[in-house]
């Protein structure tokens, strides 16, 4: 199966128009995994976007990386829905990295064949061909739901400045990581407070709570 360039705008409407850093491999492990209940509800922000997160189900277990069977009570389904409509369903694991918490979001669900975005119900999932990741850091969960956002043209000039800062190639100009997730974490860690990485701050608002 070919990893397409759509690949890597997953959620690039929904993280202000810009590309996050996409990864082959997951943020998340056995012994990093954590739940905070006070994330579960629905956040939105102005145009009227919205991030629903709710306990995964039993059926999602075929959708969690290796080593997080039986773990599902710590994942959460994460219903996207854009402000013209459009949706996407996702997990998400809620990472402890240190003193730090981050998001690893990857698709509930792979599209199949060649779908158009314009003719699913779920058109942000079309934007995956393979059950790749993305991370987020999560700095505050209160009132508001306050997180960073990587943006792939500055992870280009943190790359450029540091070649073996973390493995990755490029898939038609766009970087997908190709690190292990040890690796993945190392990175992450080092850099949890590096706007060259997290270069994108959004706010939420909470909407609802479960």
């Amino acid at each position: 199966m070919k990893t397409k360039k759509v690949l890597f705008y997953f959620l690039a409407a929904l993280l202000c128009g810009c590309v996050p850093v996409v990864s082959l491999h997951p943020l998340v492990s056995p012994d990093t995994l954590v739940f905070d209940q006070h994330l579960l509800g629905v956040w939105a922000d102005e145009p009227e976007t919205a991030w629903a997160f709710e306990r995964a189900t039993p059926a999602d277990t075929d959708a969690l990386p290796d080593g997080l069977d039986g773990a599902g009570d710590k994942v959460y389904r994460l219903d996207f829905r854009d402000e013209e409509g459009r949706k996407g369903a996702f997990l998400a694991c809620l990472v402890k990295l240190g003193d730090n918490l981050f998001l690893d979001v990857f698709p509930r669900t792979l599209p199949s064949g060649d779908q158009e975005a314009e003719k699913t119900d779920l058109p942000y999932n079309t934007l995956f061909f393979v059950r790749a990741h993305t991370f987020i850091r999560v700095n505050e969960i209160s009132n508001q739901l306050k997180m960073r956002l990587t943006d792939d043209e500055a992870f280009k000039q943190l790359i450029e400045a540091e070649p073996n800062a973390i493995e990755s190639t490029s898939v038609d100009g766009n970087p997908l990581v190709t690190a292990s997730t040890k690796a993945l974490q190392a990175f992450v860690s080092k850099h949890a407070d590096d706007e060259q990485l997290f270069a994108n701050e959004i706010v939420l608002t909470r909407k609802s709570q479960n």
